[in-house]
């Protein structure tokens, strides 16, 4: 419970019906108005007319934003006030102002810092037991509402930004705020995150906000030279204390000794730091790691703001089972019944052939694929290919199955050396995305793996058939690998679809509690960061 400030004192309810009556003439008849709510039958007797919100719209431009929202929320109270009673300013207020001031400190964003707002609710808060202007109470009833609003949208929805420009195609997650006011003018003892449903990596990314405030404030380093070559335990080095106190600071290393010995400590920080970061993970401090340790403190809460904003977008966590990939972090979340059952290395697609950021329903489990070949690589690879060698088609177990304007129909058939490998998984979806295996498994073990022409390689597609098939007992191991071998195509039908969410994200923690960032490998961090920060 937040603390609670003394109420203020108002006028007597007499005055309060009298000037805030809601009698009005001309109503249309088709708004929905719960007419139960009367001064006689309400929490209080403190009602407004919808000529003064009309009126408070015209003079308060931000209020446009969310005009339908208050005419929806005071119509369905019938006028009546949602922060004040007969005895002055609500508990609901008081915690709604806390709220304010704690998010903004948080987050650092003095876009949710309204002035007028707050200097209405000092001076009533101020007024002690003196009898307030009529006027000041109006204006801070409607204006903790439009603000209330404004703040919800903000953190719970996210900015006004037409997402689908970014390259993000996953469906935003909707908000109804007016009933959202609702449940918090109802419930004065619950905050609004109690009635909104969050993905869980919201808070627990927003928690490390102020940290990294304060590693900017406290910290002022220089650039790490970068070694001739990568440092080993036992090294000596003039770059290692600067190294141990940036580990330090972000907590990687426990105890900063401060001197130029790569020790064991350092080392296994070094492999913390690594794993965190994305970068191959062997303890040696080389060029990949001090390039990571020298991205500003200031870039790397522009990285969290950024992610924010995402997770703000994404619908909470499903309860059932469902996939989840990660672009930059080239991995794939397996979850049974809402919780983690595995992960997976996979490979998605190159800079110009980026994987799209959407949302689909696996339905489909395709064994022995055969391969159709995009008509692009056919132009660009097949036919360029078959220029130079006649026996192109043949050598690369192919064969073309009819032309289209001129250009060849190509198909790979299955095999050792298909290039989907021996299973695909589709989500049919209107960007011909789709999981699947690859012949290529040498290309795992690379730290960034973004080779693909847009679909996802996995690393371990017949575990994932298995996880997808578990409840069909005729699905054995020697007949999925009979499956796996065929000359032909089997198709599977799930018997009930799994949503994937392909999203993007270069910040989050994960399940150690640890933060992790990874690299802007499409650019899609510096479109967003254009629409979210003014230069």
């Amino acid at each position: 419970m937040k603390t609670k400030h003394p109420l203020t004192r108002v006028c007597a309810a007499a005055c309060f019906i009298a000037c805030f009556c809601a009698c009005r003439n001309g109503q249309n008849k088709n708004e929905e108005r719960d007419t139960t709510v009367t001064i006689t039958s309400s929490f209080n007797n403190l009602f407004l007319d919808s000529s003064q919100l009309e009126n408070f719209l015209l003079a308060n431009p931000s209020g446009e934003n969310y005009e339908k929202q208050l005419m929806d929320f005071y119509r369905q109270r019938n006028y009546e006030y949602a922060w004040f009673d007969s005895s002055g300013l609500g508990e609901q207020a008081n915690n709604f102002m806390n709220l304010l001031n704690t998010t903004i400190n948080d987050l650092d964003d003095s876009s949710l810092y309204n002035p007028k707002l707050y200097e209405l609710y000092a001076k009533l808060k101020n007024a002690a037991d003196a009898k307030p202007h009529l006027g000041d109470v109006l204006q801070t009833e409607l204006s903790l509402t439009t603000q209330f609003f404004a703040y919800s949208a903000k953190v719970y929805k996210g900015s006004d930004i037409d997402a689908t420009q970014l390259g993000w195609f996953i469906p935003r997650k909707k908000v109804d705020l007016t009933a959202l006011l609702d449940s918090v003018i109802l419930f004065k003892d619950k905050e609004p995150d109690e009635f909104v449903a969050l993905n869980s990596q919201y808070n627990k990314l927003k928690g490390f906000l102020p940290e990294y405030f304060d590693i900017q404030k406290n910290n002022h380093w220089d650039t790490i030279a970068k070694p001739p070559k990568p440092l080993h335990l036992g090294d000596k080095s003039v770059i290692i204390p600067v190294v141990k106190e940036k580990l330090f600071v972000y907590g990687d290393l426990s105890i900063n000794d401060s001197s130029d010995i790569f020790d064991s400590s350092l080392f296994y920080a070094a492999k913390s730091f690594q794993k965190r970061m994305g970068l191959g993970i062997d303890g040696a401090v080389g060029n990949g790691m001090i390039s990571e340790l020298n991205v500003p403190v200031s870039k790397r809460i522009e990285q969290l703001y950024i992610n924010l904003e995402r997770i703000r977008w994404m619908p909470p966590e499903p309860g059932s089972d469902y996939i989840f990939v990660n672009i930059p972090e080239f991995k794939m979340y397996v979850y049974e019944n809402g919780k983690l059952n595995f992960t997976m290395n996979v490979i998605v697609g190159k800079v110009a052939t980026g994987t799209i950021i959407f949302t689909g329903n696996l339905k489909f489990i395709v064994f022995s694929p055969y391969w159709n070949v995009p008509p692009s690589i056919v132009q660009k690879e097949i036919i360029p290919g078959m220029e130079r060698d006649s026996n192109y088609i043949s050598k690369h177990n192919m064969e073309i199955t009819s032309t289209s304007g001129g250009i060849p129909v190509v198909r790979q058939k299955p095999g050792d050396d298909n290039s989907l490998g021996h299973i695909k998984f589709l989500f049919p979806n209107s960007y011909d995305i789709y999981f699947h295996d690859t012949p290529n498994h040498d290309l795992f073990s690379a730290s960034s793996r973004s080779f693909s022409h847009g679909c996802i390689r996995l690393s371990e597609p017949k575990r994932l058939a298995q996880f997808l098939l578990r409840d069909d007992s005729s699905w054995n191991e020697k007949r999925m690998d009979t499956s796996m071998h065929s000359s032909k195509e089997i198709w599977v039908t799930l018997n009930k679809t799994i949503p994937v969410f392909i999203g993007y994200f270069t910040a989050w923690v994960d399940s150690d509690g640890k933060l992790n960032f990874r690299k802007d490998i499409y650019g899609h961090d510096t479109k967003l960061a254009e629409k979210l920060f003014v230069k």
